[in-house]
């Protein structure tokens, strides 16, 4: 795989003049493009001939959420490598410049989540849909299909699984959550279960997504297992070394399982270095952002914190609903969630540490938008969120001990802010730059089509 061709672009806002980052960031644009063109390894020439590929992604959403928007910065990453792309996807999105096809309407989103509500039988529904997308997939007839969340009341796995199958199309899978190797659940780490692991049964999560009022988690996961390992030309893409832990350990541990971070936005998450005034007060802002709060989340946590911090800390949630304002303590600031990316942006910079208290997750990217703001995080020792942080930019404590939490956030606030903010920013540029990320995907497929190529 060819050297990143990215170097550290100045932070906006530094000393560093307009006309310096200008240059600096035409400098990487050049690069990308003459990536478009340089060799990969053996097979790629600088003026040689492109292989064009035709690529078809898979989920959820399309350009909205944040694996919408991986699935967009993906498909960016291959076109600029001289590639075709287009996306199927299930549910209310953004428009993009990729071509978009949409799987299932309302309708069809609504008998699919009664039917997985009464029987149990999330991805089992959709089938006329899924029929009508198959036939769309045979009309591009495409080298690669890069699945996402298959998961979300929009798809029938069988029978586009059956089609992989038939066809043998080449496939990536990226996890974003642990759904495809258990019976039901797409996080079991917060209750501990080890079912996953030789069949589910008795599944503790019923009342949580997505939710069934039966359980047939053993017969699911059967059909999972028995329906997934029949294909023989998959990679699985994690985006954290815990969950490919996971898969290894799984009934999907046959296939090569590699590990891509996810990435964020660089220009637009950065520090505030030159504002002399965080915020109002000057107190130390102790942040916390969500799409949807959830005790999961840390909602209750953040509570108990906010009693055993001093009273000059501030302690502010980004994301609060209407319903979870009464469950907050006296003290607590609860602010609702902004669709203003730049706005959430100044609330991360403003902070003097970001603090993520989750009981289940993979790799939030909340963690990384926090770095790249030039602020350290502290986080419970969860799935993968320990895994963006080094020693020198937060803390890693002991899974809900609140108590220890509150120490971490004070040693933190207690450390040079100014070293602190440079050491965040350049870690985040060096590991988590999305357009690095995915351009790692599209070298991905080219690789896996030229060793092995498409056996349809």
């Amino acid at each position: 795989m060819p050297g990143r061709p990215w170097g550290i672009w100045p932070v906006p806002g530094s000393r560093v003049s307009s006309c310096a980052y200008a240059k600096a960031r035409n400098d990487c644009i050049d690069r990308i493009q003459r990536d478009r063109v340089i060799a990969d390894g053996h097979r790629r020439q600088y003026c040689g001939e492109l292989s064009i590929l035709r690529i078809v992604q898979v989920n959820s959403v399309y350009n909205t959420g944040s694996t919408g928007r991986i699935v967009e910065g993906i498909a960016m990453a291959a076109r600029l490598r001289g590639h075709r792309t287009w996306v199927a996807y299930g549910r209310p999105s953004n428009p993009g410049p990729t071509e978009a096809y949409r799987i299932s309407g309302p309708l069809d989103h609504a008998m699919h989540g009664l039917y997985s509500l009464a029987l149990d039988g999330h991805g089992l529904g959709s089938a006329t849909s899924t029929q009508r997308m198959i036939h769309w997939l045979d009309s591009l007839n495409p080298d690669l299909v890069c699945l996402h969340n298959v998961h979300g009341y929009y798809l029938n796995i069988p029978i586009l699984f059956d089609w992989l199958r038939r066809t043998r199309t080449a496939v990536v899978w990226t996890l974003h959550d642990c759904w495809p190797l258990t019976g039901h659940c797409a996080n079991f780490d917060r209750f501990g279960c080890e079912k996953w692991r030789n069949g589910c049964g008795g599944c503790p999560m019923t009342s949580f997504y997505p939710r069934s009022l039966t359980d047939r988690s053993a017969q699911n996961w059967v059909w999972k297992r028995d329906l997934f390992t029949q294909l023989d030309n998959v990679t699985i893409i994690t985006p954290s070394r815990w969950l490919q832990s996971i898969a290894r350990q799984s009934f999907l541990g046959s296939f090569r399982i590699d590990c891509i971070p996810n990435g964020i936005d660089l220009d637009v998450f950065v520090p505030r270095a030159n504002d002399p005034r965080p915020n109002d007060d000057n107190r130390p802002v102790v942040l916390g952002v969500a799409n949807h709060w959830s005790d999961a989340k840390g909602l209750a946590d953040f509570s108990a914190l906010r009693k055993l911090l001093p009273d000059f800390y501030r302690v502010v949630l980004v994301g609060v609903e209407a319903k979870h304002r009464s469950r907050l303590a006296e003290g607590v600031e609860g602010l609702p969630r902004t669709q203003d990316i730049h706005a959430l942006a100044k609330l991360y910079a403003d902070a003097r540490v970001f603090v993520n208290p989750t009981y289940s997750d993979n790799f939030p990217t909340t963690n990384l938008e926090a770095l790249a703001s030039g602020t350290p995080v502290v986080t419970y020792d969860t799935g993968g969120s320990p895994e963006s942080l080094e020693p020198h930019v937060g803390k890693v404590v002991e899974k809900g001990n609140v108590r220890a939490m509150a120490e971490a956030i004070i040693d933190v606030c207690a450390m040079n802010r100014e070293k602190m903010r440079q050491d965040c920013r350049v870690h985040a540029v060096k590991h988590f730059n999305r357009d690095e990320r995915f351009f790692d995907y599209a070298i991905l497929f080219e690789q896996l089509l030229s060793e092995g190529g498409s056996s349809h």
